[in-house]
């Protein structure tokens, strides 16, 4: 393998590595609290004030948000204000609500209203009836790191951390009105698919790319050129990119997540460039790690990274903290990301959160309002 082309660490958090969002939301009936397919209308709407900002998704119940690239947590959290505040104003013009889960809380069970895309139809003929549960709303980060070599050399050390991922924003207790006893059950949907979850472990991004081919050839995958794997070199945009997460519910648990991913992703292409190979992890042991994150989420035990065993989650996220420190400081992101797990440790997760609002209020429609609440609370009209 030729040499990796020299990155060297920025010498200020003025200098460093750009990151961008993308957040998927459900629209919901303000009175029955059950999604309405109006996503194509509402972004419509929403693109007059943010443009290509905002998009409609896979089902026709859910919309995209997304930041351009910004490089400081306050330019980062301003993005998601203004993108979030155009999707709750347009769904409110519409008679609608934004609410940010990684399931549909109410919805009546029925095929998929799929979106006129040609990528999503092609994923219908596809998959078949695998799709019919298919709305779900991850959040999506990016960091930049334009050489796509380095991407997936880095890519080998950021996947073992995946199941901390899932575990931290789960944010998807209820389907269809039942509580499923998992954490993230959004994450339990994509793993039913051959295609989706932690990559495979790729010593260039030439096997990367093998690899990928094979799959599609089984038809299994859509497009080797646009693999759906939870952290991936995106295929248009010069970053890598992070998949693994439901959409959250704070804004300021978004931006945590953001900054801690950055520092995540720097802090891994060091090692690769130095010629750290990263930890092998079988694709099989990462699949069941992530599958126990979905199911006990922040209050459960965990993967270690480093030496595979169970752990606290919180504990996990402390080795975390403590082998990304040194970026956090120098990107001026360390009492952001310290913040994000302080509120962890005292309210829980986005599925704990869910759960107790649906007990105050005596069922899923009162943890619909509250994350509607949460959803647009500083970036737009309340209600």
């Amino acid at each position: 393998m030729s040499a990796l082309p020299s990155a060297p660490r920025p010498a200020s958090a003025d200098q460093a590595p750009t990151i961008g969002v993308e957040e998927e939301y459900f629209l919901v009936d303000a009175h029955t609290r059950s999604v309405v397919y109006a996503g194509p209308r509402v972004a419509a709407r929403a693109a007059g004030e943010v443009g290509d900002l905002v998009t409609k998704e896979f089902d026709e119940c859910q919309v995209e948000g997304r930041t351009p690239p910004c490089r400081s947590a306050g330019e980062l959290r301003g993005e998601l204000e203004r993108v979030r505040g155009a999707l709750v104003t347009a769904a409110r013009a519409e008679g609608l609500r934004l609410c940010a889960s990684g399931t549909p809380v109410l919805q009546d069970a029925g095929p998929a209203h799929v979106a006129d895309h040609p990528r999503y139809r092609a994923g219908r003929r596809q998959y078949r009836t695998m799709m019919d549960d298919f709305a779900i709303s991850a959040l999506h980060v990016h960091v930049h790191l334009p050489d796509r070599e380095l991407a997936v050399l880095t890519g080998n050390h950021v996947r073992p951390w995946l199941p901390l991922l899932v575990a931290l924003s789960a944010n998807s207790p209820f389907h269809r009105g039942r509580d499923t006893g998992y954490a993230s059950w959004r994450s339990v949907i994509r793993s039913r698919f051959p295609c989706l979850g932690p990559p495979p472990y790729a010593a260039s991004l030439e096997e990367h790319e093998r690899l990928a081919v094979v799959i599609a050839d089984t038809e299994a995958m859509l497009d080797p050129g646009m693999p759906y794997w939870d952290l991936r070199p995106n295929p248009r945009l010069p970053t890598l990119e992070v998949r693994a997460m439901d959409v959250l519910q704070d804004l300021d648990d978004t931006v945590a997540v953001a900054t801690l991913l950055r520092a995540l992703v720097v802090t891994c292409a060091d090692k690769a460039q130095r010629g750290d190979p990263g930890p092998r992890w079988e694709g099989e042991v990462l699949r069941a790690a992530c599958w126990r994150a979905a199911r006990d989420g922040w209050s459960g035990s965990g993967f270690d990274a480093l030496t595979g065993r169970a752990k606290p989650v919180a504990a996990v996220a402390d080795d975390l903290v403590g082998l990304v420190r040194p970026a956090l400081e120098e990107f001026g992101d360390l009492d952001e990301v310290t913040a994000l797990f302080q509120r962890l440790a005292t309210r829980g997760d986005g599925a704990a959160r869910q759960r107790a609002w649906a007990e105050e209020a005596a069922g899923p429609a009162g943890a619909v309002d509250r994350l509607v609440r949460a959803t647009a609370d500083g970036v737009g009209p309340e209600g």
